[in-house]
């Protein structure tokens, strides 16, 4: 029984030596992620890794892990439109290094490149585009502007061997001073459409009442040069023609059974026969 139980300690002290040893021996690569080793007497090698498990010798062979997946990252800069005015302005952007660069990437600029380049970058195109524009054309240009962003800072970061799949202004203010004025102007500029709309109401009325009193002229007129020709057997012919209409109206009104006709007679309606 004692020999037994030596043993499976002894199986069981060499399964767990041969496990601290072998991962001694390899270091694992993530989803999203590549690997590097760095060798103390050749350097940094060009092989990248991919995911999985692999071997180094440690001690004199070093792994490093580096992230492919997109990552954000925030920028914001202080700066100066064409008209002088400071603006305060933050950007995203969604970027990735080239994978087959990494080895490059690593041998110039070391780990957290994020964090050594695209600030400086982002600050350099930022100020280059928004020093183009007043301020009030950062407002009206927004996306205009915000692509010349992009575009710029896609350019740079390839020098730099990254990607950069997005690039968006999430940030866009001004001094105090001036967004007061923006609003004030804002202000003057909206009672300034209502005061037109008024202008042109008032307007439109006043043609109105001007065709109004030259169609009531003109059916004037017609009436007289009438009453000259024929007398006023053209004004009794209308006057007629309008009472027979009224009464046509009034006959189909269940309420109303006679119509007086000014003479003493009346006018039965509705009468069932």
């Amino acid at each position: 029984m004692e020999k037994v139980a030596n043993r499976l300690i002894g199986v069981g002290t060499f399964i767990t030596g041969t496990y601290i040893g072998l991962k001694s021996f390899t270091f694992t690569v993530d989803g999203g992620q590549r690997g590097l080793i760095f060798d103390r007497f050749s350097g940094l090698k060009t092989k990248i890794y991919g995911e999985g498990i692999h071997f180094f010798l440690p001690i004199l062979q070093s792994p490093i892990i580096q992230e492919i997946r997109l990552q954000a990252k925030s920028v914001a800069s202080m700066t100066g439109t064409k008209d002088q005015q400071t603006v305060d302005i933050a950007i995203r952007m969604l970027h990735k290094p080239i994978e087959e660069h990494l080895a490059e990437i690593y041998k110039t600029i070391g780990a957290n490149y994020e964090e050594k380049i695209l600030p400086s970058i982002a600050n350099e195109v930022l100020k280059s585009v928004v020093a183009q524009y007043d301020a009030d054309q950062l407002i009206k240009m927004r996306e205009k502007i915000s692509q010349e962003v992009k575009d710029g800072l896609t350019t740079r970061a390839k020098d730099f061997k990254i990607i950069l799949e997005d690039v968006s202004i999430i940030h866009l203010g001004f001094m105090k001073e001036y967004a007061q004025a923006i609003e004030q102007k804002q202000v003057a500029q909206q009672l300034a459409e209502r005061q037109k709309f008024i202008v042109e109401k008032d307007e439109q009325e006043k043609n109105a009442k001007i065709l109004l009193s030259e169609g009531e002229a003109e059916a004037a007129r017609v009436i007289n040069d009438a009453v000259k020709q024929f007398g006023g057997a053209q004004i009794e012919i209308k006057r007629l023609e309008a009472a027979k209409i009224i009464a046509e109206v009034m006959a189909k009104s269940p309420n109303v059974t006679w119509v007086p006709t000014g003479q003493g007679i009346g006018n039965l309606l509705n009468l069932k026969t």
